[in-house]
């Protein structure tokens, strides 16, 4: 795995950025912009899913990263039920919905696996070195 100096090189925040931005669209463009409590917490996890792995990396630790991995991952199936919700109110229809909850999937899986690939490394961060 080649070094990533910032956040912006990671694949899942670039895929979570893409996420959040369809849905910022669907929320733009379709009758979801009406309905105000529903957009904003679908839009609010959708970013959550970025911010958060932006949020851990920056922390400079390990063990930091992975709790905030953790919360993206999180956000990911949130955005992902919300996908349903979407659908089931007539927003998107029922490709949409599948190609989210498809991409939506494939994202925790990646977060997941990322998780695991730092807890096998000894690296604590670097506000740990001393």
């Amino acid at each position: 795995m080649a070094t990533v100096k910032r956040f912006e090189d990671l694949e899942i925040w670039q895929e979570a950025r893409r996420l959040s931005k369809e849905i910022i669209i669907i929320s733009k463009t379709t009758q979801l912009k009406t309905d105000y409590k529903f957009k904003e917490q679908i839009k609010g996890s959708s970013g959550s899913v970025m911010d958060n792995i932006a949020e851990g990396f920056e922390r400079d630790g390990n063990i930091e990263f992975r709790q905030f991995l953790s919360v993206a991952k999180g956000s990911s199936g949130e955005t992902r039920s919300q996908v349903y919700l979407l659908f089931d109110n007539d927003y998107i229809n029922e490709e949409q919905q599948k190609l989210l909850v498809s991409d939506y999937e494939k994202l925790s899986i990646k977060i997941h696996n990322f998780i695991t690939y730092l807890n096998k490394k000894d690296f604590k961060g670097t506000k740990f070195i001393k």
